[in-house]
């Protein structure tokens, strides 16, 4: 079974500072190791809400590190401060606007401001990045909702084969024939 490399960046000034924890980045590791069968390997980055150092990570998550899946928290609001999407849009190749829009209908069910969330997801090099809201409820509900898609995904764009633990998700890939 291949290793599966998953970044994951928490974009949260006070989170990068020592403020509070990071609970977030927590939530979508313990997630995505329900989720998945395989040996994961996380890279972790907790840096500031700064466009140009979000870039500059996500780069070295998709081209150094090599990533499978780039998976982000925080920052996809309308503040000033919320710079994750820009950067993300910024450093893909090509977007994927169906995971926002259903993450964002998903979202709609519990709170009447998801319609101000800037969520999306993209692929950068060789890795999908998807944007994620910043509290771990809202993290679960998002995740729940894209990760049938995204094993598919992963296999399209040239990454390692994730198995999925059906038990928990079911992930869609087209029959072959």
């Amino acid at each position: 079974m291949d290793i599966i490399r998953v970044g994951v960046l928490t974009t949260s000034d006070r989170a990068s500072e020592g403020i509070y924890d990071d609970i977030s980045g927590k939530a979508i590791m313990e997630r995505l190791e329900e989720y998945l069968q395989n040996e994961i390997e996380f890279i972790y980055r907790c840096i500031p809400d700064e466009q140009s150092t979000i870039e500059e990570t996500l780069l070295e998550l998709a081209r150094d590190k090599k990533c499978d899946l780039i998976v982000t928290t925080g920052g996809t609001g309308p503040a000033e401060r919320d710079v994750t999407v820009d950067a993300t849009l910024k450093v893909c190749h090509k977007i994927l606007p169906g995971f926002g829009e259903l993450m964002r209908s998903v979202s709609l069910q519990y709170v009447p401001t998801a319609i101000l969330s800037r969520q999306t997801a993209g692929i950068c090099t060789n890795s999908l990045i998807v944007n994620l809201p910043g509290k771990p409820k809202s993290i679960r509900e998002c995740l729940d909702a894209v990760f049938p898609a995204i094993p598919y995904c992963i296999d399209l764009i040239g990454g390692n084969y994730m198995e999925v633990d059906e038990s928990v998700i079911e992930a869609f890939r087209p029959k072959q024939s």
